[in-house]
């Protein structure tokens, strides 16, 4: 029997259906996501707040990014009748639960991205001079 972090295992060990790094990276690995839940961390903010605030996504994507966080249960939206009706996003108990993860991964990253530059920088030169 293999011990389960064994790195000599006989089968696979690690699954992309089972794997919680896998099923995290499901929801929030699409480039606008993170974004958008940034954009929603304050409260309630009406989409084309929202759209104002993050550079470069389009209305295409927005509402999509929008559609599948509601989808997975992190987004709640509200309509409020009016002409035109007032569409309001704020993000869900569950939502806001996934703030203190994402702004552990963006500490990380403003403390280390460097190193990743740096890193990059050398690999790319020594295959180039091979």
């Amino acid at each position: 029997m293999n011990h389960p972090f064994s790195t000599n295992a006989v089968e696979p060990d690690i699954s992309l259906s089972i794997c919680g790094y896998s099923k995290v990276l499901d929801i929030i690995s699409n480039k606008w996501t993170a974004l958008v839940i940034y954009a929603m961390e304050d409260g309630i903010i009406r989409y084309s707040d929202i759209r104002r605030r993050i550079e470069g996504i389009s209305k295409k994507m927005l509402t999509q990014t929008l559609r599948q966080l509601e989808r997975d249960g992190l987004v709640k939206r509200e309509i409020t009748p009016s002409v035109p009706p007032i569409v309001e996003y704020s993000l869900t108990p569950l939502g806001v639960s996934l703030l203190e993860p994402m702004r552990a991964l963006n500490q990380w990253t403003s403390e280390n991205y460097v190193w990743v530059e740096k890193a990059r920088a050398s690999y790319d030169q020594v295959g180039q001079e091979e």
